[in-house]
């Protein structure tokens, strides 16, 4: 029988994209006033040319980037995190649309998950069969696998998450978050 021990803390990752900038800002304000500083920032990229799946809810034109923060978080914490971007979403929605800002009542979503050295794990409203429960509506899933000094892909991996630029962005909190546990002796 194997011994039980305390999970390392995690790299607290959030997805994010919208139909404009104003509505990314007001996230990224949201997401830094709760998790603390952003440590890494991708380049922005357009969701579109990897899927049209948000074009009837959200526009045409969605740009998209990855945010990191400085502050490790236990990953049990990820379903009430995923509670609470979604909460953000719909009060940012709520706001812009009732403002005439946004041309739809979603203008925002935030995808939340996190990166240990061995995976990349996303969070979910919507169940299926390769995800696992974890509480009050809340789904995660192994997106991407690291093996052999790389990136993998799995059957169900999103195409923007397969892509190389984005998967040298993970590289890079990946190390990061080496660094950050070696300063904590774990």
């Amino acid at each position: 029988m194997g011994s039980i021990r305390p999970c390392k803390p995690v790299l607290l990752l959030v997805a994010a994209f919208g139909s404009s900038e104003e509505a990314l800002a007001l996230g990224k304000e949201r997401a830094e006033k709760r998790f603390g500083p952003i440590a890494k920032e991708s380049a922005t990229y357009r969701f579109e040319d990897f899927t049209r799946y948000y074009e009837n809810e959200m526009g045409a034109s969605l740009p998209k980037r990855f945010w990191v923060f400085e502050n490790l978080v236990d990953p049990s914490e990820l379903a009430s995190i995923k509670i609470e971007t979604n909460s953000w979403e719909e009060e940012i929605g709520a706001r812009l649309y009732g403002e005439g800002k946004a041309t739809t009542p979603r203008p925002l979503n935030l995808d939340p998950g996190y990166i240990e050295l061995g995976k990349l794990i996303l969070a979910s409203t919507k169940d299926h069969a390769h995800r696992i429960y974890l509480r009050d509506g809340i789904f995660a899933e192994t997106t991407l696998m690291y093996a052999q000094k790389r990136w993998r892909a799995l059957p169900w991996s999103y195409a923007d998450y397969q892509n190389p630029k984005n998967q040298d962005f993970f590289t890079e909190c990946r190390a990061y978050l080496r660094e950050r546990l070696k300063e904590r002796g774990l």
